[in-house]
């Protein structure tokens, strides 16, 4: 039946695909995002759909799109780099067989991102592309939230729709995207277009805000925490009466604590103690061997290069109370240990070259948006709509590289589409303004004319 319901809905957007070439990059998006072969027993699972949606979403582009003044932004180039470059690094990794599996999601999540831009030629795509990406997140969210208030979750205990602790169902990684959406969340709440932000809007907004909050709680994740305290104090930055937000913000924590569950106050205590837990102390284990790797290596060794590490790491813990506390020390012994870090993902599998382009792109996206947030500063009420965008997506990069610290998600999908996202808006915006310039001298011509 769970087939049978997600092959109906599959159909009904394609067919709508045939009227409106930009469905098509809606299907992929979503499936994208939740990947529904994961939801499903059978059917699903044996058929590409991915690859057919991303495929009529190219071909429908090609054909019947509007592709004037069509331009690649300086981005686009350098995560067309990036994928040659890792296409060069698959074909010489020290794993070639691991690698392949990899690169079979990587390489569709970089060439989508690079396509995306070229769709979005009007505000309208803009915010549906969005809006797509964040009610994606929102079904896994909103079924993790809720589980969350029932259960109160834990650590690796709560099941998002599937049991599969890949893509956005892996505790961190969802706990990072949860987080990161919420600016957008709210900027839906005041200038979404295609849901008019009336009570019920910004109700089920406030409601979404509210389960992106119980992710990390839900999942124990003291990344997603961590990615809570960042984007309170990145909205200091625009809203107007800060004392009162510090303040109301403070409230809120101190009467959340209570309330919370005693697997995720337990987990967020190792944050200080990081030596007694050896998912924290494994971390810096493989983070020293990947900077010893690199030294030898500065081209990488290709995707799941990870596989290769020896490691050995000092464990401390605490035992007994008070006056008979002792410390014990042992010398733990590990191989295989993933990165549990982007910046070290890219560095031990891509090398030097590889991080400083996937750096240029991200923190190029931060300055565009930062260019964009300045340059409409005082712009009329018609775009009144861009700053706030531009801040959403800037904050909401920022949560991601800060969560990417501590989880290994350089090539994650939703990101790419973010990214994507981003030079969409800036591209719309300077054709906007390519076109605001010369219509006053082709009216002066016209004028001429007649005279």
């Amino acid at each position: 039946m769970r087939d049978l319901v997600f092959v109906a809905f599959l159909g009904l957007l394609f067919a709508a695909g045939f009227r409106k070439p930009f469905v098509f990059v809606l299907t992929y998006v979503y499936i994208d995002i939740v990947s529904p072969q994961r939801l499903t027993y059978l059917l699903l699972n044996s058929i590409p759909i991915s690859l057919i949606a991303c495929g009529l979403a190219v071909l429908a582009w090609a054909v019947v799109d509007d592709k004037r003044d069509t331009r690649m932004a300086p981005r686009q180039f350098l995560m067309l780099a990036l994928l040659l470059y890792c296409l060069w690094t698959t074909k010489t990794a020290d794993f070639p067989v691991e690698a392949q599996f990899k690169w079979e999601w990587v390489w569709k999540a970089l060439a989508f991102a690079i396509f995306l831009p070229l769709t979005l030629r009007t505000k309208l795509r803009i915010e549906s592309l969005l809006l797509f990406m964040v009610l994606s997140a929102a079904s896994i969210i909103i079924v993790g939230g809720i589980k969350t208030l029932g259960s109160g979750g834990g650590y690796g205990e709560l099941n998002l729709m599937v049991s599969n602790n890949a893509g956005l169902y892996e505790g961190s990684t969802i706990s990072t995207v949860a987080i990161a959406i919420i600016p957008l969340i709210l900027w839906f709440s005041k200038f979404g277009t295609v849901f008019a932000p009336d009570w019920r809007v910004r109700a089920f907004c406030y409601a979404l805000i509210f389960s992106c909050m119980l992710i990390p709680v839900g999942t124990s994740t003291r990344t997603g925490l961590l990615c809570i305290v960042l984007l309170g104090v990145l909205m200091l930055r625009d809203v107007k009466r800060r004392l009162t937000y510090l303040a109301m913000a403070g409230a809120a924590a101190v009467m959340a604590v209570p309330f919370l569950p005693s697997a995720f106050t337990q987990r967020m205590e190792t944050i200080g103690t990081y030596q007694s837990d050896a998912s924290a102390s494994t971390r810096l284990a493989v983070w020293m061997w990947t900077l010893d790797y690199v030294k030898q290596n500065p081209f990488g060794g290709g995707f799941v290069a990870y596989l290769q590490n020896r490691i050995r790491y000092e464990k401390v813990a605490v035992v007994g109370e008070g006056a008979n506390q002792t410390v014990e020390r042992s010398l733990e012994v590990d191989a295989g240990r993933a990165y549990h870090s982007a910046y070290f993902e890219m560095l031990g599998e891509q090398g030097y070259p590889g991080l400083m382009l996937w750096l240029a792109i991200n923190l190029g996206g931060l300055f565009r948006m930062e260019v964009l947030r300045r340059r409409y500063a005082k712009a009329g009420p018609e775009d009144a709509w861009v700053v706030p965008l531009a801040a959403a997506l800037q904050n909401g990069h920022v949560v991601y590289l800060f969560g990417a610290n501590f989880v290994a998600i350089a090539f994650q999908p939703f990101v790419f589409m973010l990214i994507g996202a981003q030079i969409g808006l800036d591209t719309y915006l300077a054709r906007k303004r390519s076109e605001q310039t010369w219509s006053p001298i082709q009216r002066r011509k016209k004028g001429a004319v007649a005279a």
